[in-house]
């Protein structure tokens, strides 16, 4: 369908297209995702062909219930206990699968990704689909990824047939990705849900290095299209004011002295809240790819808990392949 007949519109419509096979926006408590019948691999690899996503790159599978991790794969008394503490919300479990799940869902892996989105729309949609639904992110692939509707119109308003507007993302990063290994919670992917709450649960292991390939694996991600580069506090202040001109600074909280001369600055939080930080961070990365900058320069957010998801997002927002 043309960028015209694409449309923010009901839940009941992307009901009726998910059940035809089709793809469409919605929003998560995370970021927006672009939600198709996982358990229909025609309709998962037009996820792929809208995204321009990697074959190789698997897809987290969003279930209506916790019931439903058992019908997709193998759990055992840890996963049940994380599930039902963290469910619904932004945490990932990878499991071993079971053959009910497509192989284009799992990456051609022995494991699939699965997880129950809180956001009240997102909810609404997958119970009356009845099912479970992929859904990355909607944006094009290694792209920075959507906070908003409207994100997800300027990304692929001309490739889906319907976006489901349902506000701003609550938390506006990925969720946390999981594995459990020899009763060991290892992170695969840093986001909203903190090592130290998953410590409450069991022990937190650094990941092996055979561990599954997961979403946001790669080394380039969440990128925007102007060159961007993590520096110092003490970097950007040694910078003149005439090298300043044509680039964008990415501020975690207020700093007039540091943010003078740019051409460009967002503050991701104004009393330095981390998890406004993260909350914001996406749709400020957007703002600076907008504005027809020569680079980006990013301040480290420094901290040990959401502080840790938002650096893996601006280390891989720089990253070259």
């Amino acid at each position: 369908m043309t960028g015209e007949e694409s449309s923010l519109d009901s839940a009941s419509a992307a009901v009726q297209i998910l059940r035809e096979g089709g793809i469409v926006g919605l929003p998560t408590e995370t970021v927006y995702g672009l939600a198709a019948d996982a358990l229909n691999p025609m309709a998962c690899a037009r996820i792929f062909e809208a995204k321009g996503r990697p074959l190789a790159d698997p897809l987290i599978v969003h279930v209506p219930d916790i019931s439903w991790i058992t019908r997709l794969g193998v759990t055992n008394l840890l996963v049940d206990r994380l599930a039902a503490a963290f469910w619904p919300g932004p945490l990932t479990i990878v499991i071993p699968r079971n053959q009910t799940v497509p192989d284009i869902v799992t990456g051609g892996q022995n494991t699939v990704a699965v997880r129950m989105s809180a956001h009240p729309v997102f909810a609404s949609i997958i119970g009356a689909f009845g099912g479970p639904l992929a859904a990355p992110s909607a944006n094009r692939f290694g792209r920075i990824s959507p906070t908003s509707a409207e994100h997800v119109m300027q990304e692929l308003g001309s490739r889906i047939p319907l976006v489901v507007d349902g506000g701003p993302c609550a938390h506006g990063i990925e969720s946390t990705i999981i594995q459990i290994v020899e009763n060991k919670i290892q992170i695969l992917r840093s986001g909203p849900i903190s090592s130290e709450a998953l410590g409450l649960y069991g022990e937190v292991q650094s990941p092996a290095s055979n561990t599954p390939v997961t979403p946001g694996s790669m080394k380039s991600h969440y990128a925007p299209r102007t060159p961007m580069e993590v520096l110092s506090v003490a970097a950007v202040a040694e910078m003149n004011m005439t090298a300043r001109v044509g680039c964008g600074l990415l501020l975690p909280r207020p700093n007039d002295s540091l943010s003078a001369g740019f051409s460009s600055v967002e503050v991701l939080s104004a009393s330095g809240d981390p998890v406004e930080m993260a909350t914001h961070l996406f749709a400020a990365m957007r703002r600076l790819d907008a504005s027809e900058l020569e680079r980006i320069l990013a301040i480290p957010v420094l901290g040990d808990g959401i502080e840790i998801a938002i650096m893996e997002r601006l280390y891989k927002a720089s990253a070259h392949e």
